[in-house]
């Protein structure tokens, strides 16, 4: 098991592609960052599952780039590897200051959007806010593409794992996200997180998430029965007392071609057989989505203020 710390950047396995870059000497791998943190932006959200953010919001940080990278990624403006911003942040103090002046209005909970390649920086900024005093709820919201080392590493840190569990067939992994492992990958790091976690949930005085694992799944146009392949591997591994978010946000937008024929929205028809599915497998906790969602989750990290 490694410990989260600099060391990790010399000889790059964080993430599955283990592209062994010495990015603390500034060779870049995959996910073309170095040592140093990456953040794109820095923003009260409301607009997650309610036992997240409530009616006051959830502090996300989201970290540019990502070792996925899928080509219908909502937030590419961000997470293409080959993009870079000026104003993007990467001192460690201008970006703990961001987040202390959100969590003192009375925020308690902070997401890590997209950390998995930047989870050395995720850390060592968890850590600054803790010798400030703040103890917020530790969310890490990945798309599951993580090794599961690092996850064994991080059950000190995080108190809500929420993964987005993407893909079934590998061909449909390799396609999409150049990841044809996805599968086997996510269900280890999956299988760590639920062994650490359990498969309920801790809800506060407040409503509010404190513990626990929240899987999500983005339902593709043309792939229900790949969600529902998902699905009956979630039940048969873990039980169906698992908390899942089914999003139905799909838009093609970012680096989408033609050729994949995505370029509509899912249909009534495709969610309501996904949702089926899981209501027979006995699913019950089940955060369920409008299919209109798509026109409010199209962010502009243009904006100080994406998702408005």
């Amino acid at each position: 098991m490694p410990d989260i710390s600099a060391k990790l950047f010399e000889d790059c396995t964080i993430c599955p592609r283990e592209c062994h870059a010495n990015r603390a000497k500034g060779k870049l791998g995959y996910c073309q960052a170095d040592d140093k943190p990456l953040v794109a932006s820095i923003f009260l959200h409301k607009g997650e599952e309610p036992i997240f953010s409530g009616s006051q919001g959830v502090c996300n940080v989201f970290f540019a780039h990502c070792n996925l990278s899928c080509i219908y990624c909502q937030n590419y403006q961000i997470s293409r590897n080959s993009s870079f911003c000026s104003y993007w942040l990467q001192d460690y103090d201008e970006i703990v200051e961001r987040i202390a002046s959100i969590l003192g209005t009375g925020i308690r909970h902070l997401g890590f959007v997209s950390p998995t390649h930047q989870v050395v920086q995720m850390v060592a900024i968890i850590e600054r806010l803790k010798k400030r005093g703040h103890n917020p709820v530790i969310v890490y919201n990945t798309n599951c593409y993580d090794n599961v080392g690092i996850i064994k590493s991080l059950e000190k840190y995080v108190d809500v794992y929420l993964p987005d569990i993407k893909y079934f067939s590998h061909h449909l992994a390799e396609d999409l996200s150049n990841a044809p492992n996805y599968f086997k990958v996510a269900m280890a790091a999956l299988k760590e997180m639920v062994w650490q976690k359990g498969t309920s949930i801790s809800i506060g005085s407040d409503g509010l998430i404190d513990s626990g694992v929240v899987i999500r799944h983005l339902i593709l146009p043309g792939h229900a029965q790949d969600s529902i392949n998902i699905m009956k591997q979630l039940e048969e591994a873990f039980s169906a007392n698992l908390c899942i978010s089914l999003m139905s946000q799909y838009y093609p937008m970012g680096m989408l071609e033609k050729k994949h024929n995505m370029d509509r929205i899912i249909t009534k028809t495709e969610y309501r057989r996904v949702l089926d599915c899981m209501k027979k497998l006995g699913f019950y906790r089940i955060f369920a989505q409008e299919l209109d969602s798509n026109s409010f989750y199209c962010p502009d990290f243009d904006s100080n203020t994406p998702f408005l």
